[in-house]
């Protein structure tokens, strides 16, 4: 995977970090806009590392957001890996 290019698209990281967000907050059954301290936001990180479910979830929603489906496998495509910025 192409990683360093990835990370130089500001889309790629928005949809990496919502998808570690995301089914945390989903499973709380909380809105974003309701984690108005600190304190809310590392006791919900704590409750969603504890459990498993939120874990797999997690995992599951950051594959989709690495893995290109129009490859075979979790590689990017050999034109891909020739990229040195998004394309």
């Amino acid at each position: 995977m192409n990683l360093k290019v990835r990370f130089k698209n500001p889309i790629f990281i928005t949809q990496l970090i919502l998808s570690i967000i995301l089914p945390m907050l989903a499973y709380a059954g909380i809105a974003a806009e309701e984690l108005t301290t600190w304190g809310k936001l590392i006791n919900l990180l704590w409750d969603s590392i504890s459990n498993p479910y939120v874990v797999a979830m997690v995992i599951l929603s950051v594959w989709n957001a690495l893995n290109d489906p129009t490859t075979k496998g979790l590689s990017d495509s050999l034109q891909a890996k020739t990229y040195t910025k998004p394309k």
